[in-house]
């Protein structure tokens, strides 16, 4: 291991997320840095969404993968071409309303820039910042009650910056874990399936991660831990998911706030686990 200690591009840089995701791990960089390692060489996560934990370490090398390719199109637009993305979002808060935002949704721009803009308008002006399509893949949240699609934290040109030394992939999550090498940190934060799929969050997205896809998972990360790397994964409290780690792993309960349900009466404390090899 090269001992590469948590570096930014300066000491007074600092980012936060500039998407809203479900399943976002805000709290868990917030409330339980702790846990992470104090050094690793390569930075890799396969279920990337809103890269909380990515924005948190500020990793001089990272692999990042989803298999969202809306949303990793939208990290490369920024990071190849972060002046017509925001202008591209400008026009868009500009213009909102409820007719132009379902105008926007209906209609998917050709060049990369435009898809980013458009992808980051709807994430932030649809319901609840709730990512979710039908079974022919469109993008159909209704809009929600943001007024603006800028944020006075948005510096997309710092972003940008982050970004030139990332690999954006839209791959399997074995793919990437796969790439990790000694020395390595890999941090998975999957779809909290459980065995026989009782759990309703599988269903956001139209690519569904099913219980032989958990399984395969937990395989993937103990080759991994094998050849050395580090691993941190957060998943449901639930039996069937510690039975996959708990001959192998440490394994932490934690417990969190939800904030994904339509009704704040319906929005609970959640328990999740973190397992770990270090």
């Amino acid at each position: 291991m090269n001992n590469v200690e948590f570096s930014s591009l300066s000491s007074s840089s600092s980012i936060a997320p500039f998407l809203r995701w479900a399943g976002g791990k805000r709290w868990l960089t917030s409330r339980y840095s702790r846990l992470f390692p104090e050094s690793f060489d390569c930075y890799l996560e396969p279920f990337l969404g809103s890269a909380s934990v990515y924005f948190h370490l500020q990793p001089l090398e990272a692999i990042l993968s989803d298999l969202n390719q809306e949303l990793i199109d939208s990290y490369k637009a920024i990071r190849d071409d972060w002046q017509t993305v925001y202008a591209l979002l400008k026009a868009h808060s500009d213009s909102h309303c409820s007719e132009y935002y379902y105008q926007v949704r209906a209609t998917i721009p050709d060049s990369l820039e435009a898809k980013a803009a458009r992808f980051i308008y709807l994430n932030r002006t649809c319901w609840n910042g709730l990512y979710r399509v039908n079974s022919s893949g469109k993008f159909n949240v209704p809009i929600g009650t943001k007024k603006r699609a800028l944020l006075d934290s948005d510096n997309f040109e710092l972003l940008s910056k982050y970004f030139e030394k990332v690999s954006f992939l839209s791959d399997d999550f074995e793919v990437v874990i796969n790439l990790a090498k000694k020395g390595d940190f890999i941090f998975a934060d999957p779809p909290y399936t459980v065995k026989h799929n009782l759990n309703g969050f599988i269903g956001y997205n139209e690519k569904i991660f099913h219980w032989d896809d958990q399984v395969r998972l937990s395989e993937c990360l103990k080759r991994a831990s094998s050849r050395g790397c580090l691993v941190m994964l957060t998943n449901a409290n639930h039996a069937s998911v510690k039975e996959l780690y708990v001959d192998d792993f440490q394994i932490l309960e934690l417990s969190r706030n939800s904030n994904i349900a339509g009704m704040p009466s319906n929005r609970g404390v959640y328990e999740e686990i973190i397992v770990r090899n270090y």
